[in-house]
């Protein structure tokens, strides 16, 4: 439970803020960092996350490397009226791990040079991630988004039967790859945090908690919390909340629906995003309980921000971001700095405790 003095000290989910990587694109103002900041905070978001894989937004490597191209980077957004909130790597966390069935697919997250060059290209998200960790200490920010990648998503359904021991060696090499990376961050002070999502290894509590075991509970393996991903699993993401709540430091705030029909539910049955059960919605148009939400992560006191991430198979981008700065700001709630019953306090000593319980007789 929260005393009085631990409120006081909790000031509470930091946002609205925008995932940048569903609005880049070749017209202004999705072309550069400083228009697409400054619309960003035209529409009333106080933070932007940062994907790294545009050179339009962030030079990554100088940025691991230079603390004033970091202190002027920060400086561009501030003038535009925003703060960097987090970095993001989810492409190159991607290809730390990809089983072979899906490398010409995700050849298209890494460099020209690099396809068809699944060893060389998993070296190069390994160093993107470094890249990121230092990039992050530097601009001052604690947390950073990612994906695990995956070598055992081929295998999520359990028929043909898995030979013994197939889930244990993917989760130890999926560990055995992390774990250096983790070990990086923890040196710069950073979480790092995956998103938990279909398609990748880490995709519920159950795949996190084996990951973890595998890493030896390593401090900086955290969790990006996205209720969508949970919808369309049909789990519990109040009480994944719950569970844990310890291991979330990051936040997206998206939107889903689940209407499964006669003819297709949680696999989706190959249809697109329309036609599918599973779909993601724009904030306020789907089933999360976003209000829910936002109390439970400040029961638990989670500081960090609050992040739209807009993906939405109806509604037109420019629409879903306009109304998402103002769905967040209605949600955030102000921490309570003194108890409601305050007015009925009585006096209190050690002497009187005891007497009220009757062991002083």
């Amino acid at each position: 439970m929260t005393t009085q003095s631990q409120a006081q000290t909790y000031s509470g989910i930091q946002g609205p803020a925008i995932f940048l990587a569903q609005f880049l694109g070749t017209d202004a103002p999705f072309n550069s960092l400083e228009s697409i900041t400054q619309w960003a905070a035209e529409l009333g978001y106080k933070g932007v996350q940062v994907p790294t894989q545009d050179p339009r937004l962030i030079d990554l490597e100088l940025a691991a490397d230079s603390q004033d191209y970091c202190d002027e980077l920060q400086g561009r957004c501030a003038q535009a009226g925003v703060q960097i909130s987090e970095l993001s790597t989810h492409l190159q966390g991607q290809l730390v791990a990809v089983h072979p069935a899906f490398d010409e697919m995700f050849d298209d997250f890494a460099p020209a040079s690099l396809r068809g060059k699944p060893v060389e290209r998993q070296a190069w998200a390994v160093k993107q991630l470094q890249l990121a960790a230092r990039a992050s200490r530097r601009l001052g920010l604690k947390a950073h988004a990612t994906f695990s990648g995956a070598l055992l998503w081929p295998y999520v359904y359990p028929w043909p039967q898995r030979p013994a021991g197939l889930i244990e060696e993917g989760f130890k090499e999926l560990a055995n790859r992390w774990r250096p990376i983790l070990d990086i961050f923890d040196q710069e002070g950073v979480d790092l945090c995956f998103e938990i999502h279909p398609g990748e290894d880490l995709h519920d509590g159950a795949s996190f908690e084996r990951f973890l075991e595998a890493v030896d509970h390593h401090p900086r393996a955290n969790i990006l919390f996205d209720p969508s991903h949970f919808v369309l699993q049909q789990l519990d993401y109040l009480g994944f909340i719950d569970r844990y709540h310890e291991r979330i430091r990051m936040f997206h705030v998206k939107d889903a629906e689940f209407l499964p029909s006669a003819s297709s539910g949680v696999y989706g049955g190959y249809q697109d995003w329309r036609e599918r059960p599973g779909r993601f919605r724009s904030l306020g148009d789907g089933q999360v309980d976003f209000s829910a939400i936002f109390s439970k992560l400040t029961q638990y006191e989670y500081d960090g921000w609050a992040v739209l991430e807009w993906e939405c198979c109806l509604k037109d981008a420019a629409q879903g971001a306009a109304e998402g700065a103002p769905f967040i700001a209605r949600h955030m709630i102000q921490p309570a700095t003194t108890s409601f019953d305050d007015f009925a306090a009585v006096a209190t000593s050690p002497e009187r405790n005891r007497r009220i319980l009757g062991l002083n007789r």
